[in-house]
């Protein structure tokens, strides 16, 4: 296995070069899966990982994710960055304790938003004490550490774009490696906010744009959320109804080279 300074400096070095995608595998196995497949990096899903408890997406203990990425950095060797979410917890200092929890489970990376799962955005102040927080930990590591600042205007019901900007900007400002932004659904979007910045953009990938377009635009790094797990799920569910509803077993006739992926 890598060392966790290896898989750190791995990290930082895909930020430094061509454009790349980091998917979300949700569990071990979908981690070691796409592994095989050459993808050079992971990111944890926050609403993926809750469906493996069967939960809602942010109702996963930091203790649960902590265990998960120590299950995901046993699993492969690839740098894993992880959702944090709030960091689960209004507090900086606590932010701070959950870089420090994962940073000892094997990550290399992380992000904290600006949404309180309360209800409401944290004013960009205080949304900016927090990222910074967690920089300040993030930078007395002993190996490469890449922290990004999210700011969740556009998936919570208030798609302004000078402020998600301005919040991105104030996180750069505080110390932010890359900058986030889910929910950016155009060309000109993204290319206004990665114009805006000076740190790597990272994109949600949402099914409308390809990854030449996104690439285009400006981003540096391209996530996919929970998207690989609903596919997956949605495939199990699609299987599973045609199983009870009409007695058609023919979708278990898939098979999957896992001896190959998991050599």
């Amino acid at each position: 296995m890598r060392s966790q300074e290896d898989r750190g400096l791995a990290f930082r070095a895909l930020h430094e070069g061509e454009p790349f995608v980091i998917p979300n595998p949700w569990d071990a196995g979908s981690a070691r899966a796409l592994e095989a497949l050459g993808f050079e990096a992971l990111a944890t899903t926050s609403s993926g990982f809750a469906f493996t408890l069967g939960r809602l997406d942010g109702q996963a203990t930091l203790d649960e994710v902590v265990t998960h990425v120590e299950e995901l950095t046993r699993a492969t060797d690839l740098p894993v960055s992880v959702d944090l979410e709030n960091g689960y917890t209004a507090d900086p200092r606590g932010v701070a304790r959950a870089i420090e929890r994962i940073a000892e489970a094997g990550a290399v990376g992380g992000s904290i938003e600006d949404w309180d799962p309360a209800g409401r955005l944290y004013e960009s102040e205080e949304a900016v004490e927090r990222l910074a927080a967690a920089v300040e930990v993030a930078r007395g590591l002993d190996f490469p550490f890449l922290m990004t600042g999210r700011a969740e205007n556009h998936i919570r019901g208030n798609p302004d774009l000078d402020d998600t900007i301005a919040r991105l900007r104030a996180f750069e400002t505080a110390g932010a490696d890359v900058l986030y932004a889910p929910g950016l659904r155009t060309v000109e979007e993204i290319r206004q906010v990665c114009n805006s910045v000076t740190r790597p953009v990272n994109v949600l990938a949402l099914g409308d744009l390809t990854f030449a377009e996104i690439a285009g635009a400006g981003a540096q790094r391209i996530s996919v959320g929970g998207g690989l797990t609903w596919v997956a799920v949605g495939a199990f569910a699609e299987a599973a109804r045609a199983i009870r509803e009409q007695g058609d077993f023919s979708s278990l006739a898939i098979r999957v080279p896992l001896r190959d992926w998991f050599a």
